[in-house]
């Protein structure tokens, strides 16, 4: 399945990352996947896995938000964290995302959950784990891509400042550890799932808070509405 990971990464990320790709941990986790997709359908597609390091280069990181694994529906997950392909209705934390939107900054709810346009501005929507078998949620977990994406959130504390962080729920909010607070700007709310949402991820402002903090870093602010 990841064969040749330096023909699906974007080259800036590959060069940024490319001492993980010869690391034990990742060549285990390459031989995990390769097995699995033999016996299982894995999600996202093998063509989208790092769709979230090729829409968003290094260099024009601006914003991270964090997710857990891929959507584990069919035709749901594309690579990038909390967005939907196209005509694929909203899953419960999306949609929940979608409404503090529209009552933080005012955007109308869009007929599709592709957040494409977020990482092409610069938002790195990126999950903690980047595979997951179809219909089992979690089921990647401990193989090795939290090794990964660590990594690159320590490269981007590091290398960048004044990105803003977005932490929703504890699993995202256990990488602070990994971020500059002095160097960068972390958000920090319940996850927006609707087990958890009603416990401060409404009106916890995301969207204009970042926006905020870009425009006083002399930033360009993202265009939100979708």
């Amino acid at each position: 399945m990841l064969h040749k990971v330096e023909s699906k990464i974007e080259k800036s990320w590959y060069e940024i990352l490319s001492d993980e790709f010869s690391k034990d941990y990742f060549c285990l986790l390459k031989s995990f996947l390769n097995t699995e997709k033999l016996e299982h359908q894995i999600f996202p597609k093998n063509s989208d896995v790092f769709n979230a390091y090729n829409l968003t280069p290094f260099d024009d990181v601006k914003v991270v938000i964090l997710g857990q694994d891929p959507y584990h529906g069919v035709n749901q997950s594309h690579g990038l964290a909390f967005s939907v392909n196209d005509k694929v209705k909203f899953p419960p934390s999306l949609r929940n995302i979608l409404k503090e939107l529209t009552s933080d900054i005012g955007c109308d709810i869009p007929k599709s959950g592709n957040l494409t346009s977020w990482a092409e501005q610069g938002v790195l929507l990126l999950n903690v784990v980047l595979t997951v078998r179809a219909s089992n949620a979690g089921s990647h977990q401990n193989k090795g891509w939290e090794f990964f994406t660590d990594a690159t959130i320590k490269a981007l504390s590091k290398k960048h400042k004044n990105i803003v962080f977005i932490l929703w729920g504890k699993s995202a909010q256990s990488k602070e550890k990994l971020i500059d607070n002095d160097k960068h700007f972390i958000l920090k709310a319940p996850h927006p799932s609707p087990l958890s949402s009603f416990r401060g991820f409404f009106g916890s402002k995301p969207f204009s808070q970042t926006n905020q903090y870009l425009l006083e870093c002399k930033k360009k602010e993202i265009k939100w509405c979708l």
